[in-house]
């Protein structure tokens, strides 16, 4: 027992270090965190536009009204900021260059030590970006977003920037396989923009379409956490208590993490068969 709490409490040191050390990097270059207290508002203001018009004299469209439309678009821009992941990037550029070796070599897996960064550049991201961009949507476009569930919204938070985090870093891992995994990091980005409802609420594909994102990790990036940040999902037509929702979210990352151990070690299989 006293084992296995010095081993949490060493990993929840390096998690700090590693953490503190990235948060100090990246404010360095904090003007590029500035630039999203711009791109955030803008965004937002294109969507109001957007379905402002699109409502016109209608009350609702695919069960959501206009305020609802709003404070999704409101709250999904706030939750992205959370959330965001560049694991992939890392890695990959990690992999192209050899550098990966180092870490190899170290005696901490380079997976929790990406994932300390992200904590740490996210964290960076809360302070330069959600914040100013929650006083801006509150204060000057009168934007009412307080969780309907705080608990379980934090909740929900969290399972979706752990399911950024892994499925960024499987995306990394193809590096091991294709060297350059940019083009394949593109598709990725372009089809988690569309089918995690960044773009769009997931309520307005064909129901056959969302019934198949049920078992497709997108949903659970971004469209889960901003429902339960609204109070109410629905996907396919099934309407969910928010607590099941969260869970069958939860059962999502568990998945995703199995599958990013089993490719973690057909990396390293091909990684040490390269170096033979």
């Amino acid at each position: 027992m006293k084992n296995n709490m010095g081993a949490i409490k060493k990993k929840l040191n390096i998690l700090w270090a590693v953490a503190v050390v990235t948060y100090k990097e990246w404010s360095a270059y904090r003007t590029h965190s500035m630039v999203s207290i711009l791109v955030g508002p803008i965004y937002f203001i294109v969507q109001y536009f957007i379905w402002t018009a699109a409502y016109g004299g209608k009350t609702q469209l695919n069960g959501m009204d206009l305020t609802q439309m709003i404070t999704y678009f409101g709250a999904s821009t706030l939750i992205g900021y959370l959330t965001m992941d560049f694991a992939d990037w890392n890695l990959q550029m990690l992999i192209r260059t050899g550098r990966f070796l180092t870490f190899a070599l170290r005696p901490i897996h380079h997976r929790f030590f990406a994932f300390s960064q992200k904590v740490g550049h996210r964290v960076l991201g809360l302070v330069f970006e959600f914040i100013p961009c929650y006083i801006i949507f509150t204060l000057l476009f009168k934007v009412s977003l307080v969780p309907t569930h705080i608990g379980w919204t934090i909740l929900s938070v969290m399972l979706a920037f752990l399911m950024n985090f892994y499925i960024h870093y499987i995306l990394g891992m193809t590096a091991f396989w294709f060297t350059q995994s940019t083009g394949i990091r593109r598709v990725f980005d372009l089809l988690s923009g569309v089918f995690s409802g960044v773009f769009i609420p997931l309520v307005f594909f064909p129901q056959a379409l969302q019934k198949i994102l049920f078992f497709l990790p997108f949903p659970y990036m971004s469209y889960v956490p901003v429902m339960v940040f609204t109070g109410d999902f629905a996907l396919a037509g099934i309407q969910m208590d928010i607590p099941v929702i969260v869970g069958i979210q939860g059962l999502a990352v568990c998945i995703t993490i199995l599958i990013s151990e089993v490719v973690y070690r057909a990396s390293m299989r091909r990684f040490n068969g390269v170096g033979a």
